[in-house]
């Protein structure tokens, strides 16, 4: 049976640039992919900031790979 590991990064507008650009995420999507990662699943989400209550307009990006055995 083949188990997986996974890894969720939150995407901030601010942290990519201002805007959740095609181009920036897809850079995201392929340094995360070199590193063996598969993309799974991509949620809109209200992100926290870092300052005051309330959030960002973000992204959840969520990647699985197998576990090296």
């Amino acid at each position: 049976m083949t188990r997986y590991e996974y890894r969720v990064l939150q995407l901030r507008e601010s942290l990519i640039g201002g805007k959740l650009s095609d181009d920036k995420l897809e850079k995201v999507l392929n340094d995360e992919a070199r590193d063996g990662w598969q993309l799974k699943a991509i949620t809109s989400a209200e992100v926290k900031g870092r300052v005051g209550p309330g959030g960002v307009d973000g992204l959840l990006v969520t990647f699985e790979r197998p576990v090296a055995h």
